[in-house]
């Protein structure tokens, strides 16, 4: 097999990559376009008000949201990141030559994550009262 062969087959695989991309945004954008065409459009003042869950808004549209859940959001995020890191870590683990490498690795990773929680329950961040 030549040089040629090689990058005509090396560049195959991008090939129906790019394709199927190409396809999925020609899809998503037909979407689109029909739905813009197909829709009727009639704008009316009552179409024009301000609509919340079938009740008349009523106040300013400003609310408070009490801070503590987007920490307990922030930190699902976080675990849930180390979570996904753990799967990949297993498979390198268990090949040949990588096991001293990657389990000092993912003791600095689990370190620095709890640094972080130990932070976050040091500032009372944990508590829900």
């Amino acid at each position: 097999m030549d040089s040629h062969d090689r990058f005509h087959g090396y560049f195959h695989g991008y090939s129906v990559v790019g394709l199927v991309a190409v396809v999925g945004v020609l899809f998503v954008v037909a979407a689109f376009a029909g739905g813009r065409l197909l829709r009727p459009v009639v704008p009316t003042q009552e179409k024009m008000l301000t609509y919340e869950c079938g009740v008349d808004p009523v106040g300013e549209g400003w609310a408070h949201t009490q801070i503590r859940y987007y920490v307990y959001a922030y930190l699902y995020v976080i675990f849930a990141v180390d979570a996904i890191f753990l799967f990949p870590w297993a498979t390198v683990f268990a090949m040949p030559g990588f096991g001293g490498t990657t389990l000092v690795e993912m003791f600095v990773f689990i370190g620095f994550l709890a640094v972080g929680l130990l932070y976050a329950w040091k500032k009372g961040v944990l508590e829900w009262a």
